[in-house]
């Protein structure tokens, strides 16, 4: 097999994955994925379309993954681990589908208006 790469997004953070067939380590960055997400709950995020595929050990993903948090750079991750797997096999598309993770999430940041603090936040009101 040779390497399949994807790409995902969510918010600001984008994540480049190659795929390569392999002993299921996850590299992120140059570092290991607990190095990384030090967090068992994003780890687990990172993980869920290969663990609904049950191929957790069969792929080596090198990743470059930058912009954004932590919650939205695993989101980005996940999405393009999802997407590398669709194009490995993309009899699986079906079953990634329906738990969510082939669709990107549009929502982003609103942005800070002119006049206002905040996005939707005014200033206090005065009436005297």
């Amino acid at each position: 097999m040779e390497v399949v790469n994807a790409l995902g997004r969510r918010k600001r953070a984008i994540a480049r994955v190659f795929v390569s067939e392999g002993t299921g380590k996850i590299t992120i960055n140059k570092r290991d994925l607990a190095k990384y997400f030090p967090s068992t709950i994003l780890q687990y995020v990172v993980k869920q379309p290969l663990n609904k595929l049950g191929a957790a050990e069969k792929y080596d993903i090198k990743v470059n993954l930058y912009g954004g948090g932590f919650t939205g750079q695993s989101q980005a991750l996940r999405l393009a681990i999802a997407r590398a797997l669709v194009k490995i096999n993309p009899e699986d598309k079906k079953a990634l589908r329906s738990e969510g993770f082939m669709t990107r999430d549009p929502r982003s940041v609103e942005r800070k208006k002119p006049g206002q603090p905040k996005a939707r936040r005014r200033f206090q009101f005065s009436k005297r």
